[in-house]
């Protein structure tokens, strides 16, 4: 069997002395001993104890990037709904290391203050990406460029959660469906926004069609 690498054996040292003692009460010299390695080794690998529970974030911001440069302007939503898979993809495949991490964000508030500002380095990257597809610095586009890129990243948390509590089976196809609506909410068609062409409401009440229809009409035609 082959012998783990320093940075997993580290790794798996680290979050079981997290379970164990909790993470305030776990130091750099505990994990080292632990692992049976030196401290000098521990910080070839990782800044700090912290950065064993978030050691990708770099990589992955990274990988997004190279993934949205690499698309044209007739790709480029395409291609945020591809970066923004390569997130869930890296947690899917670190597996229970992933739970671990849920389970000690949610109560450690150092950690979740950490987890709150990276989010927010993903959702910066993609909006100055879908900022500049838009090619325009006149509102509303920024506001849209922001708006799709914390719906794209509430919709990866949202599959990611649930796949880490054990709901989602199929958190890939899941996280398409999520990313088709994000994207269908921010592309309709320009008459829409503009308030031309037809638009057909539907719902029910209590009162009567001829006690409706006044409403209806002053609805469609809008404010004279």
């Amino acid at each position: 069997m082959t012998k783990p690498l320093p940075r997993q054996r580290l790794a798996e040292a680290a979050f079981a002395l997290f379970d164990e003692r909790g993470y305030e009460q776990t130091t750099v010299d505990d994990i080292t001993e632990r692992a049976g390695l030196g401290r000098t080794t521990f910080f070839r690998h990782y800044r700090s104890k912290e950065d064993v529970i978030f050691p990708d974030h770099e990589r992955l911001l990274e990988q997004m990037g190279e993934r949205l440069r690499t698309s044209s302007h007739s790709t480029a939503l395409v291609a945020v709904a591809e970066a923004v898979r390569l997130v869930l993809l890296h947690y899917i495949d670190e597996g229970d290391l992933a739970r671990r991490r849920y389970m000690l964000t949610s109560t450690v508030p150092a950690l979740r203050d950490r987890e709150i500002a990276t989010v927010a380095r993903y959702q910066r990257l993609i909006r100055e990406f879908i900022a500049d597809w838009m090619g325009d610095t006149a509102e509303p586009a920024p506001l849209r460029a922001e708006l799709m890129a914390a719906a794209a990243v509430a919709a990866h948390n949202h599959v990611l959660r649930r796949w880490l509590r054990g709901e989602s089976p199929d958190p890939v196809r899941e996280l398409d469906d999520a990313l088709a609506l994000v994207i269908g909410l921010f592309t309709a068609p320009a008459d829409a926004s503009r308030g031309t062409g037809t638009t057909v409401v539907a719902f029910s009440g209590d009162q009567d069609i001829e006690t409706l229809i006044p409403a209806l009409r002053r609805l469609i035609e809008g404010p004279h």
